[in-house]
């Protein structure tokens, strides 16, 4: 299996992947994840890192750069591959890329109906800094009250390890 950035012919499978690996939340969304258009601008916005093999895509994962922090979102495994070390791998790619073009920490988002979330990212070394409200374009699409839990990594030395600074 390989790593690279995604390209504009992956949007389609990028889509069926991120949708397939979030299916897990359909008991709490209104409709799938991800649309074409919305696939679109985060491809715009940010980098899609990809892993793939001879059956296709396997697993994504998008990081943004917001000045010297970089954010991780839509990490997804395809369902078949899931718990085999695959996601950690992404995660530890989009750090490597993010470290690559300057960034300091890491930040990601989840949604607090999702409890097994907080402890995966903790095992991978991240800390809870705070929570925020889920945007309205967000919020419509879901049917229970929610918001995110922020959490952070530093991706330097200089950083430390408590991330209080975020």
């Amino acid at each position: 299996m390989k790593i690279r950035a995604a390209e504009e012919p992956d949007l389609d499978a990028l889509e069926r992947l991120i949708n397939a690996a979030f299916e897990v939340e359909k008991s709490f969304k209104r409709e799938p994840r991800l649309n074409a258009e919305l696939t679109r601008e985060y491809f715009r916005e940010g980098h899609f890192l990809v892993v793939e093999d001879e059956a296709g895509l396997a697993g994504c994962v998008f990081v943004e750069m917001k000045g010297r922090v970089g954010y991780l979102g839509l990490l997804s495994v395809d369902p078949t591959r899931q718990k085999t070390g695959l996601g950690r791998r992404m995660v530890t790619a989009a750090e490597e890329y993010a470290r690559a073009v300057g960034a300091q920490r890491m930040e990601l988002t989840m949604l607090n109906l999702r409890p097994d979330l907080p402890p995966y990212y903790r095992k991978l070394g991240y800390v809870e800094i705070g929570e925020e409200a889920v945007p309205e374009v967000w919020a419509s699409r879901i049917n229970r009250p929610c918001h995110f839990i922020r959490m952070s990594k530093a991706l330097t030395e200089k950083e430390g390890h408590g991330n209080s600074n975020c």
